[in-house]
């Protein structure tokens, strides 16, 4: 549904960028780049009655970019099944809001100004029964030559964004799926993330950093009809 946007074998790339277990802030080179492209893609590996299969014998499957999202649903099911009808679950910002909070009024959640230093609230979002993620590029990167070089990495390239998107929140019934969505959005940026989210129906927020540093937002009319949420 992401077009490739999201993809669970992007791992090696994301090592060679420098982000996985070994950090550092060298660029990998042209024929590392080709050779990684041989064991990368969604469409090597397939799932059969007998459990995976993969075309590169290299290849492996990261799921970082969903497994907050998947664990909040699964603690958030189980409080559930045990009669707990109002609750927040949050874990390292993917967000699970069921019922009312303790006034009885949905809950509201505050999703973060893109910045490297602050922690301040730059939109404030009402919840009830239903997930928020957020994706972004502001809290892992490092700079070669002034360029930002971000963690997300886009799989069809092989390499960091490169526009101005600087998050995205996206607001569904599952948190995996909010989680799974921010990602890919925040990899496809504004213009070709903005379509699929709309062709999707997501309820997306896009901050956007402009040439002179200030932001901007775009959002998607799902996202727009949550202010109607009481």
């Amino acid at each position: 549904a992401s077009n490739g946007a999201f993809d669970v074998t992007v791992g090696p790339l994301v090592n060679a960028w420098g982000f996985g277990a070994d950090k550092h802030s060298k660029m990998p080179t042209d024929t590392v780049m080709m050779e990684l492209s041989t064991r990368v893609g969604w469409d090597k590996f397939e799932v059969t009655p007998r459990g995976l299969t993969k075309a590169h014998p290299d290849l492996f499957i990261d799921l970082s970019a969903i497994a907050k999202g998947y664990a909040v649903d699964a603690v958030v099911d189980d409080l559930q099944e045990a009669g707990v009808a109002n609750l927040l679950m949050e874990l390292g910002g993917e967000i699970v809001a069921r019922g009312t909070n303790a006034t009885g009024a949905p809950w509201r959640l505050g999703i973060e100004t893109p910045s490297e230093t602050g922690r301040d609230v730059f939109h404030a979002v009402p919840l009830r029964d239903s997930a928020m993620a957020t994706s972004g590029d502001y809290r892992q990167f490092y700079e070669v030559d002034g360029r930002r070089v971000s963690h997300l990495i886009d799989p069809r390239t092989g390499k960091p964004i490169d526009h101005r998107v600087a998050s995205v929140t996206v607001v569904a019934d599952r948190c995996s799926t909010a989680d799974g969505w921010a990602t890919a959005l925040s990899v496809m940026g504004e213009s070709e993330g903005m379509e699929r989210a709309i062709a999707n129906g997501l309820a997306a927020y896009f901050i956007i950093r402009d040439k002179d540093g200030a932001f901007r937002t775009a959002e998607t009319p799902a996202f727009e009809a949550l202010k109607s949420v009481q």
